[in-house]
């Protein structure tokens, strides 16, 4: 098999070649199709964000292909069906796993993730457990099932976040392309007129228009004078949570979805916290969300998960410096393996 192999130690990644790799009992082998580049992976490449340290890892949370051996006492999956990953488990014994927070849990969750801690789809095969593998529902395309993980932390947010009403006032800040998918899932749910989209690139504000959305598209500086009752965090980034809450009307809410740098902060004022009832929210990845972020793949995919309109580019497992340079320059949004 051919896969790309990360040294922590030295921050390398390089293009292997090696043995395809036999099932456990529980776990099935999937011929990778798919695998998406998250900006998770960017922070892992740089040292920021805490993945795997002690040996190789392949990264890789985001993918889909198909089945090509399955473990012996596997039951509920057949060779040659197409699946997608839910990356993400819990150790299924503590009392956040018992509660249904199995994100929370410190042998699970995050300290977990196939793609950061195990072995992940930046691969043509890859060794999951059954019980993280799902059939794509029927309409579902492998490459737009690479988007199932994100949509499925979408789809735990929007659950955070609702009641969200038809005619909420609502800044999604940063047009990359976890904004422009909550651009486009905040559409799907009947906002028209009453999203704006905040973004400093001029050249990311551009692309926002081929996705036909009619939202308002404004640089930072333009939104002085508008008010939120919903702010969405896209960007990751401290400076542009903090200037967002005061544009926050009583009442108002920030979403910190936007993975941040572990060591930035924020700087907000308890004052108007307590006389405006400000509200944050916090998402963590996708805590039994999988199967709505497959079915919101199904009912996204002909209208916007078009990767041209998103700035989505494909490239071969070989292409991955191109890849990763394209990325850097923002000449792209998101960037997706085709492994097979």
């Amino acid at each position: 098999m051919e896969y790309l192999s990360f040294d922590p130690a030295t921050k390398n990644l390089s293009l292997v070649h090696g043995e395809i790799p036999k099932p456990g009992p529980d776990e099935i082998l999937v011929r990778v199709h798919y695998s998406g580049i998250c900006g998770t992976d960017l922070h892992i490449l740089d040292g920021s964000f805490p993945a795997k340290k002690d040996g190789a890892l392949t990264l890789g949370h985001e993918f889909s292909g198909v089945i090509e051996d399955i473990g012996n006492i596997v039951k509920g999956f057949k060779i040659g069906q197409s699946v997608a990953i839910d990356p993400n488990s819990g150790c299924n014994k503590c009392d956040f796993c018992h509660t249904g927070k199995y994100h929370f849990c410190d042998n699970g969750g995050i300290n977990n993730t196939i793609g950061i801690f195990r072995n992940g789809g930046w691969s043509t095969h890859a060794v999951v457990p059954e019980s993280q593998v799902y059939l794509l529902p029927s309409g579902v395309e492998m490459p737009q099932a690479a988007l199932a993980e994100p949509l499925s932390c979408l789809a735990h947010g929007w659950d955070i976040i609702n009641p969200v009403n038809v005619g909420t006032n609502i800044l999604v800040i940063g047009s990359g392309i976890i904004g422009l998918l909550w651009a486009c899932l905040l559409h799907l749910h009947g906002s028209r007129k009453t999203v704006t989209i905040s973004e400093p690139i001029e050249a990311r504000r551009e692309a926002v228009k081929k996705l036909d959305l009619d939202y308002e598209i404004n640089s930072p500086s333009e939104l002085k004078d508008k008010r939120f009752d919903l702010a969405v965090d896209c960007s990751g980034s401290g400076p542009a949570m903090e200037a967002a809450v005061p544009l926050l009307k009583r009442g108002g809410r920030l979403c910190v979805f936007g993975v941040a740098n572990p060591k930035a902060t924020l700087t907000l004022s308890p004052f108007d916290i307590y006389m405006k009832e400000l509200t944050i929210l916090g998402v963590n990845i996708n805590p039994f969300t999988f199967p709505k972020g497959l079915a919101l793949v199904r009912a996204m995919s002909k209208q916007y998960l078009i990767f041209e309109n998103l700035g989505i580019k494909v490239y071969k497992l070989s292409e991955y410096k191109d890849a990763f340079e394209a990325l850097k320059k923002g000449a792209i949004s998101k960037a997706v393996f085709k492994c097979c």
